[in-house]
């Protein structure tokens, strides 16, 4: 069991919860191939991953603060950030506290920012062919409200004149 929690962690970062369920997706397919019992099987995981944890190895405030780094860098909203740390199985007070050091003092300049990378990304609003922003703006607006982000940074976003508009709005330079 633990060398599999090694292995595992050797490729990926991963939460307590995480590297609970990865190990527990191993018994159950050990038990379904009848090589062992889940029962038994089951404190062997709770012991690995307490030891892991208590070690440091596994670290859920470190991986909360990598994962919200690594998506905010991608252009998600701190809304997509917080669910999918959520599903990882991260606390909540974890979550707010990678938030807040990811965005600094300005949450709204780093949400604005990150909606800019998400535009450019889908190619959305400024980076789309002036001819065809207009037709495209409700479309464009509700690609923005699935990602996270609210009616008002979606209007910004979407309102800026061009691409080059949307890079200074990523730096922070714009709206």
């Amino acid at each position: 069991m633990e060398r599999a929690a090694l292995h595992y962690l050797e490729r990926y970062a991963s939460s307590v919860d995480g590297l609970r369920r990865v190990l527990m997706r191993r018994v159950d397919k050990a038990a379904r191939e009848e090589r062992c019992d889940p029962e038994e099987a089951t404190p062997w995981v709770e012991e690995v991953v307490a030891r892991f944890a208590a070690s440091g190895i596994v670290d859920d405030r470190s991986f909360a603060e990598g994962k919200a780094a690594s998506l905010r860098r991608r252009g998600d909203s701190a809304r997509r950030i917080a669910m999918k740390l959520r599903e990882k199985g991260v606390d909540g007070t974890l979550i707010e506290t990678a938030l807040e050091e990811q965005d600094g003092e300005d949450g709204e300049a780093a949400e604005i920012a990150a909606a800019c990378r998400f535009a450019r990304r889908r190619r959305l609003g400024p980076m789309r062919d002036p001819q065809e922003r207009e037709e495209r703006r409700d479309r464009d607006m509700a690609a923005l409200a699935r990602a996270g982000f609210s009616l008002d940074i979606a209007r910004r976003v979407l309102d800026l004149e061009d691409a080059d508009a949307l890079e200074e709005a990523m730096r922070g330079d714009g709206l």
